[in-house]
């Protein structure tokens, strides 16, 4: 059996993967790009994207429209004709506008996690541009499938169901994350598919379901789609490529991370997360670092009672300093021990999950 295409509205991506968006500046245009081009779909991160730019600090949200605009034009000249999509934290103080900008660049697809994004129809009203939301729970993909079709007359795309695996800002109490028995990702989708299923009558279609957080290999691509997901979405995987956009000793920390260098940590806007537990991680956890000048990036970040500046410890790592800096990573990141191409990793995710399909979940044939 060949993988499923994996169709979102009237977009049709020839392989069910969506590369998870990374930030910041983990997943930019040339990761994103490499990843529609081989069938999937590229995501560019939409946090604080402008790090690059000489006023970043002075004016943060104009470096961050301008890097945002960048990325997506970059992306688009990379993959003319493949889809591409940029994933926007709903806790970002900038929300609003920088969702309206990657409309106004005609991106394919706009993700949102880190809180429900209640007004997202509105900020895409008249484009082509396709919503998900991610969610962590089936009570959260029925609200905001509620909100959207009471407030706007629609329904998400497609919703991602991210689970307790997952690196990077979770939608977990701390204490559900440390719990062996806590729902895994599987529950978490078929709870997911049994909530949306009067929005989908109400509408007369199918909403695709996405499984995100720790799926790693073709193995597990097979048995999600095998459950009902639509699709996967996979994130570290695709830090260990060339075309991954962070520092090379980003990549070569996950490279070398052990299953027991992962530690869930709290963010300084309160939210737990998962990362490599490296000198950074260890210091601040016994005193708080002075905030140097606030970016005012995320709602409900007091700087004057933080541990620490989200957006530098972030910076600091993609640009190569992973011992000083925040490395968000999966809890799979273990499990990764060598660089490839992007090709090549999609192209051995595939043949796995097909060779699984037909191997695996294929019917015993009848006895003659």
């Amino acid at each position: 059996m060949k993988l499923p295409e994996l169709k979102i509205g009237d977009l049709i991506a020839r392989v069910p993967i969506i590369q998870g968006g990374m930030g910041v500046g983990v997943s930019l245009a040339k990761l994103a790009a490499a990843v529609a081009n081989e069938g999937g779909i590229g995501i560019i991160s939409g946090a604080q994207n402008g790090f690059k730019e000489p006023d970043f600090k002075k004016d943060n949200h104009h470096a961050n429209t301008v890097g945002l605009i960048k990325e997506i034009r970059e992306a688009r000249s990379l993959s003319p004709t493949g889809i591409i999509g940029v994933n926007f934290l709903a806790a970002a103080q900038n929300y609003s506008d920088l969702v309206l900008t990657a409309v106004k660049e005609k991106v394919d697809i706009i993700i949102s996690g880190a809180g429900l994004p209640k007004n997202l129809p509105e900020l895409v009203q008249g484009s082509s541009t396709k919503i998900i939301p991610i969610v962590s729970s089936g009570k959260a993909a029925a609200t905001i499938s509620k909100i959207w079709d009471r407030s706007y007359n629609r329904i998400p795309d497609a919703i991602i169901v991210e689970g307790p695996l997952a690196g990077g800002h979770l939608g977990f109490d701390f204490e559900d994350l440390i719990n062996e028995n806590f729902k895994s990702l599987k529950e978490l989708v078929q709870e997911v598919l049994s909530a949306i299923i009067p929005y989908e009558e109400k509408y007369q279609t199918k909403i695709p379901v996405i499984a995100a957080g720790g799926v790693f290999d073709g193995k597990d691509i097979a048995e999600y789609l095998e459950i009902g997901a639509a699709g996967v979405q996979i994130a570290s995987r695709f830090v260990a490529t060339e075309e991954c956009d962070a520092h090379p000793n980003f990549k070569e920390a996950y490279i070398n991370a052990k299953e027991e260098d992962v530690k869930i940590i709290k963010s300084p806007v309160g939210m737990p997360g998962r990362a490599l537990n490296n000198a950074f991680v260890k210091r601040v956890s016994i005193e708080n670092q002075k905030v140097k000048g606030c970016y005012r990036c995320l709602r409900g970040c007091e700087p004057a009672t933080i541990p620490y500046c989200i957006t530098d410890a972030l910076v600091s790592s993609v640009t190569g300093d992973v011992e000083n800096g925040l490395v968000f990573v999966g809890h799979n990141v273990f499990k990764v021990n060598h660089i490839m191409t992007v090709k090549a990793l999609m192209n051995e995710m595939v043949t796995e999950a097909e060779t699984y399909f037909n191997g695996v979940l294929a019917p015993a044939p009848s006895p003659a």
